[in-house]
């Protein structure tokens, strides 16, 4: 028995559910994995798995030893493409979560490109806005909007979100155009809420013109935790909305949404990608590191700081 090969089964087997689908992603037999889970059992002197005709459980020796087996196989990835020869086509397996709307809008439509330079490079890729837990649910990297406040994780800026406030026609016939962002907060009008992951309060946005500086929070009929959903109830004319450029760019040319308070500025949100501080970065995070600072250079690129 190759004690690799079985735990890399065991492991699929437990990341899948299904002995058949790991089988297809190792490009192996399903006779195959099931010998080499067998194996590795006999091995450990542990039942790892309850198989049943319909479905596959992870036992509770079964569910400790695949914490280690994950890390112990991230650990020889690292070490094989540290080498020189495997650095210069890094490989492997990368886990990444980013923000719903930037994965639909931005990173999915470039994988292509990604994937003709890194064929090796098996991406898995959470989309959602929650808050993950990257090294216990064993995700590589995350990118996320706002300040990383996780003092455990190592993050790096690349780039700025340019925010405007948007609303539907519909919402605009319906309450009509505020003159001033004031009057989200003291009138009839609402905002569409985005509940903030670290938080799960609705987001506060910092506005200015000139001299005049405010906050607004707004009342609201509903409030999302996912980007996605989110402009869909602004664009359902549930509320106002506070946009980043390429979320905004396609509804406000086709008249989808409007622009309000021409003249005021909102203060970009930061892009980050924060990783675990591990004693180094493979090959694999950074050349995904640096193709997103790419991306960001073309949708968000870092803003100007003010002279000193």
């Amino acid at each position: 028995m190759d004690r690799f090969d079985a735990m890399q089964a065991f492991a699929r087997v437990v990341e899948t559910g299904s002995f058949t689908k790991a089988a297809a992603t190792l490009h192996m037999s399903r006779t195959t994995v099931t010998q080499l889970v067998q194996q590795l059992e006999a091995r450990l002197r542990v039942r790892l798995l309850n198989r049943t005709t319909r479905q596959v459980n992870v036992t509770a020796d079964g569910a400790a030893y695949y914490e280690r087996v994950v890390q112990l196989l991230a650990d020889m990835d690292d070490a094989e493409t540290s080498l020189s020869s495997a650095a210069a086509a890094p490989r492997g397996r990368l886990r990444v979560d980013v923000p719903s709307p930037f994965a639909r809008l931005v990173l999915v439509p470039a994988l292509p490109q990604f994937h003709a330079r890194y064929p090796d490079i098996q991406l898995d890729l959470g989309v959602s806005d929650r808050r993950v837990d990257l090294i216990g649910e064993h995700v590589d990297c995350v990118v996320r909007g706002g300040t990383i406040t996780d003092q455990s994780l190592i993050a790096r800026h690349v780039g700025d979100l340019q925010l405007g406030v948007y609303a539907a026609p519909a919402y605009l016939q319906r309450m009509g155009m505020p003159a001033h962002p004031r009057e989200l907060e003291d009138s009839a009008h609402r905002i569409v809420g985005f509940l903030w992951a670290r938080t799960g309060k609705p987001l506060s946005i910092a506005m200015r013109r000139g001299d005049e500086s405010l906050k607004v929070q707004g009342r609201y009929v509903v409030a999302l935790d996912d980007g996605n959903a989110y402009l869909a109830a602004g664009l359902a004319g549930l509320g106002v909305l506070w946009l980043p450029d390429y979320m905004a760019k396609a509804p406000a040319a086709s008249g989808a949404l409007v622009r309000l308070f021409e003249g005021w500025q909102l203060d970009p949100m930061p892009m980050h990608i924060a990783f675990p501080p591990n004693r180094h970065v493979s090959a694999k995070v950074r050349v995904f590191i640096d193709w997103v600072i790419e991306l960001m250079a073309e949708h968000a690129p870092l803003a100007r700081q003010p002279p000193a």
